[in-house]
Formats: C-alpha cells, sequence, structure tokens
C-alpha cells in the first residue's frame, strides 16, 4: 500500500497551520528600572520585632486593626531623632509612623502583659498628621518588655537630640511626628478580648 501524503490543514484566508506561528513584539520596552524610595534611605533601623497594631475609633468608641507585620525604629544619619514605622505585610502599607516623643507614655493594656496603648498627636500613616489612640501587641510578655525598653531608649535619644529644635512636618506618608499626648479625648485600654473582638474591623 502506498504512504499516503499528509497535507497541511489550511485555514481561513488560505494560510496553513504550518505557517501560522504568530509573534508580538512589545508595544514599549522597558529599559530602565524606575526607582521606588520609601523615605527612609537616611535612616538606621535601630530595632526590629513583630507586632499587631489597633487605633482606637472615636466614632464608633471601639478598637479596629489597623495591621500586622514588623514595627521598627529608625534613627536618621543627620538629625539622629528615631521614629516609629510599621508596615503592613505583603502590601508594606504604612500603618503607624510618628515620632517617639518624649512625653509619649506607654500604658499597661488592661487584661494583658504582652501590649500597651499610648497617645500620639500626629501620626502621619495617612499623609496628614492626626491625632490617634494606638494599641500595640506583640507574641509574648518578652516582646512586650523588650518593646518598651528599646522605645524609652529612643525616646531619651529624641530627647537630647531634639532640645531646642521646632517640630518638624511630617513628609508625604512616610514621615516623622514630634508628639504630645493626646488630651481631647483618651481611649480607655481596651482588653485582648475586645482587640480580638474587633481584628476583622477596618
Amino acid at each position: 500500500m502506498a504512504d499516503q501524503e499528509t497535507k497541511p490543514t489550511t485555514l481561513t484566508g488560505g494560510t496553513t497551520e504550518a505557517e501560522h506561528d504568530p509573534q508580538f513584539e512589545p508595544v514599549i520596552k522597558l529599559e530602565h528600572q524606575v526607582e521606588v524610595k520609601t523615605n527612609e534611605e537616611d535612616e538606621d533601623v535601630q530595632f526590629k520585632i513583630r507586632a499587631k497594631l489597633f487605633r482606637f475609633d472615636k466614632e464608633s468608641k471601639e478598637w479596629k486593626e489597623r495591621g500586622t507585620g514588623d514595627v521598627r525604629l529608625l534613627k536618621h544619619k543627620e538629625t539622629g531623632k528615631v521614629r516609629l514605622v510599621m508596615r503592613r505585610d505583603k502590601t508594606l502599607k504604612v500603618c503607624a509612623n510618628h515620632f517617639v516623643a518624649p512625653d509619649i507614655k506607654l500604658q499597661p493594656n488592661v487584661g494583658s502583659d504582652r501590649s500597651w496603648v499610648y497617645n500620639v498627636t500626629a501620626d502621619v500613616s495617612d499623609g496628614e498628621p492626626a491625632a490617634e489612640t494606638l494599641a500595640i501587641r506583640f507574641a509574648n510578655s518578652e516582646n512586650a518588655d523588650l518593646f518598651k525598653k528599646e522605645f524609652e531608649a529612643a525616646q531619651k535619644t529624641n530627647e537630647s537630640a531634639g532640645k531646642g529644635e521646632a517640630k518638624e512636618e511630617p513628609k508625604a506618608a512616610e514621615s516623622k511626628e514630634e508628639a504630645k499626648p493626646d488630651t481631647k479625648e483618651e481611649a480607655k485600654p481596651a482588653s485582648d478580648a475586645e482587640t480580638k473582638g474587633n481584628e476583622s474591623k477596618e
């Protein structure tokens, strides 16, 4: 039996399947990478630890979760001032950004030995300075105590570095603040049960 010759399948328009080999050139070629700045280039990390952050909503009178991630104390290479910056996991969105002012008081959270509550008058994590009552919770009491120790050391650094200087305006959503405790309305520290119940509300 003679071998049957296999002919290529003809597609619409007379183009054969064997000839149909489309190639698409990119419309725009990216020759240079865009440098993304975080406003942290001139700072050194003095301390870093994992935590979960909450803010007190004065309208609803309840705690709302701001995010989970690494909270860091950053010291500026020129001014010597230290600020606290915390970014959410994965998205890296800033959820806390303020100076570690000497007059901030870390208060124990009700019913918990692993969290602290404090007030700032100019947290700039959302772009504009805003007075906030924040609660920060750690994995255990040892981490909470370690954070308190480093936080108070940063306060002493800022006290010596910032004497005689006027308050600085924050830089965009990444910057800093020199704060005094919020005197308008103090939130009652929340227990772990309260913060856990509001972790999904943001």
